[in-house]
């Protein structure tokens, strides 16, 4: 095949410009479409979404729903209608349930350990915390407190401090509990920028690459910010992406212009989570050099690292954690997710620091909601701006979310051997090894990876094992994405563009979670046929 035609570049070069999530819809429809393919089933390898879900605590959730009908139709139980459940003698009554009639439901034995473990370990009052637990998954009232419930705020505080803090000591953390960390990112960008901590015009910096959303709120016109990137272009001996930030880009944190950092720690898609050098490097030239820093981390992927240690734990003043539920257990539908920060921290001492012209504008703003609205906190904003802050009284993330949230919490803490997580990354590292058997290359060995995507760059490929000769034909003739479509159009394969991430133009993105084990081998193989053509290609041009 010859060269690619100009008016196929220039379709390219127009997908390069759009979202990755957006190309992918296109990507989608050519591997869908034409006779030919109707007998090859797709393979979509583009989005992040597991294939796996955790089952046992989601067994003891709906025991725990059958348990609160119960209790509900106890109170008042006339044909369709029941009533409100009870406080008073309800945690007698579940351990009657679930030591008699509901003994056999599939996940009450986990459901009882957690209720015994949080009276035992955490001094839960016992009616006040099967009550929470039954009046949440109900539903029947509005989330009290709005920024999570009482009980639930701890048990997943305790579930965060195990898996972002590693062994250093905690600090006390506010959460604030979410629809997952896509409702947590436009809350704090809407919060940052309606307090006036950022403004149209303001300098941030983005650890990339990232995930899109990250960098494209940012260009939206009601933001505006000026993105300072820092990028992952740490190299191995010999010359492989080992995914790191060296010191020269950390160094650009020692500017005082820049307001805030975004990073999303493991990476996505390198899915490689920060070495512990350069996390201390990066904690020294806060410290040093921008002391007023504030940054925002999402660590979704944080649990398939060993060892993991977030920046909320490093720099917990600093920092604003984001942590998702939806990869670890699969529950990207329930839509959970949590905001963390330290009780002391720079956002509000930022908001103490305003102008007092800024202040009056923002007391007014908040006024409704308490008769000292200079005093309300950062997180407090937090919640107030998510309802656009006169509806207020009904913030909060849904009761039976919040107590699936607790149950999955819950869940992981009492695992004491990790279990399920070791499975978890075991199915991601089992598939990596598929996909590079299929290219017929070995793994990459890249030190605190996450497996949970892998970032494979065609253009470190092609130098590496043709030259330099290869590599300037390859940029010269087709565009980064070119081979997205190939692999589309060819073999009924979609991957997403390393390039829309903001990382390497020519890597592409292949997640290692949303398809079976065999699926990889197949993706390889394509991948590496793919691969294989450019080089014949390149040869017949040269011969030529």
């Amino acid at each position: 095949m010859a060269k690619e035609p100009i008016h196929r570049r220039e379709m390219e070069r127009a997908y390069e410009r759009v979202s990755p999530f957006e190309l992918k819809n296109r990507l989608i429809e050519l591997a869908n479409s034409g006779e030919e393919k109707s007998a090859r089933a797709m393979l979509d390898a583009g989005r992040g979404n597991p294939n796996w879900i955790a089952a046992t605590p989601r067994e003891s959730f709906f025991a725990l729903g059958y348990f609160a009908l119960q209790e509900c139709r106890r109170t008042w139980n006339e044909r369709d209608l029941a009533g409100k459940p009870a406080a008073e003698g309800i945690a007698e009554r579940f351990f009657a349930f679930a030591r008699g009639a509901g003994r056999s439901l599939p996940g009450m034995d986990l459901l009882l350990r957690v209720v015994e473990w949080a009276i035992e370990r955490k001094g839960f009052r016992p009616d006040a915390w099967v009550h929470e637990l039954v009046d949440g998954i109900v539903g029947d009232n509005y989330p009290m407190p709005d920024r999570m419930l009482t009980h639930a705020e701890q048990v997943v505080r305790d579930y965060l401090v195990q898996e972002l803090f590693g062994n250093a000591p905690a600090v006390p953390l506010q959460l604030f509990a979410v629809e997952g960390a896509t409702a947590a990112m436009c809350y704090l960008f809407e919060t940052l920028r309606a307090n006036h901590l950022l403004n149209p015009g303001d300098q941030v910096a983005m650890m990339v690459p990232i995930f899109p959303p990250y960098v494209e709120i940012p260009q939206l016109p009601q933001y505006d910010f000026d993105v300072v990137w820092i990028h992952a272009s740490g190299r191995a001996k010999d010359g492989s992406h080992t995914w790191q930030y060296p010191r020269e880009e950390l160094d650009k944190l020692k500017d005082p212009r820049i307001r805030a950092l975004f990073l999303v720690n493991p990476s996505n898609p390198p899915s490689v989570a920060l070495a512990p050098e350069a996390l201390e490097y990066l904690v020294q030239t806060v410290r040093i050099h921008h002391p007023d820093l504030m940054i925002v981390t999402d660590d979704v992927y944080s649990t398939f690292t060993e060892h993991f240690r977030s920046l909320l734990s490093a720099l917990p003043y600093n920092t604003v954690g984001v942590y998702s539920y939806s990869k670890y257990f699969g529950v990207t539908g329930w839509r959970l997710g949590v905001i963390a920060a330290a009780e002391d921290n720079v956002f509000d001492e930022h908001l103490r620091q305003l102008p007092e012209a800024v202040k009056q504008h923002l007391n007014r703003r908040y006024a409704s909601l308490t008769m000292d609205p200079e005093q309300l906190r950062f997180m407090d904003r937090l919640v107030a701006d998510s309802r656009q802050v006169a509806l207020n009284h009904t913030a909060g993330l849904s009761t039976p979310q919040q107590v699936q949230m607790t149950l999955f919490s819950a869940f992981a803490l009492l695992d004491e051997q990790n279990r399920y997580k070791q499975q978890t990354r075991d199915i991601c590292i089992r598939r990596l090894k598929r996909l590079y058997d299929g290219l017929g290359l070995p793994v990459p060995e890249v030190p605190y990876s996450a497996h949970y995507y892998t970032e494979f760059d065609l253009g470190e490929w092609a130098r590496l094992h043709y030259g330099d000769a290869f590599t300037a034909y390859l940029k010269a003739n087709y565009e980064p994405v070119d081979v997205l479509f190939r692999l589309a159009e060819q073999a009924s394969i979609v991957l997403l563009n390393g390039g829309g991430f903001y990382g390497p133009a020519w890597s592409v993105r292949v997640s290692l979670a949303n398809l079976d084990d065999d699926a990889y081998g197949e993706i390889g193989k394509a991948l590496h046929r793919t691969l294989e053509r450019y080089v014949a290609e390149w040869r017949n041009a040269t011969d030529g």
